[in-house]
């Protein structure tokens, strides 16, 4: 099972190559945003789908269904990291004084 260090490091390296596509396609931020949540969402799936296989006893390959549910957990962790920071940053600058 890969540590959760080459996982996010994965997400980042897959994230970079999803801004960098999205730049040289001409994508604007919403663009990006909505590819991102759509990753998300994807491994969010297949997390669940690995769960419920796992319950059911469908399982063929244990260690992929848990590595598909950690992706997912993983995943989950670093958007709310991101919302929460851009939540913060929004916060921050509605503070500033014109």
């Amino acid at each position: 099972m890969p540590s959760s260090i080459d996982t996010i490091s994965s997400l980042t390296n897959k994230s970079n190559s999803t801004v960098n596509k999205a730049d040289s396609a001409n994508g604007d931020f919403s663009k990006i945003l909505q590819q991102s949540i759509e990753e998300i969402n994807d491994s969010q799936v297949k997390g669940d789908r690995a769960m419920a296989d796992i319950a059911t006893g469908e399982v063929k390959d244990l260690h992929q269904a848990a590595i598909a549910i950690n992706k997912a957990e993983t995943s989950m962790k670093m958007m709310l990291e991101i919302r929460n920071k851009a939540l913060s940053a929004y916060k921050e600058i509605s503070k500033t004084q014109i």
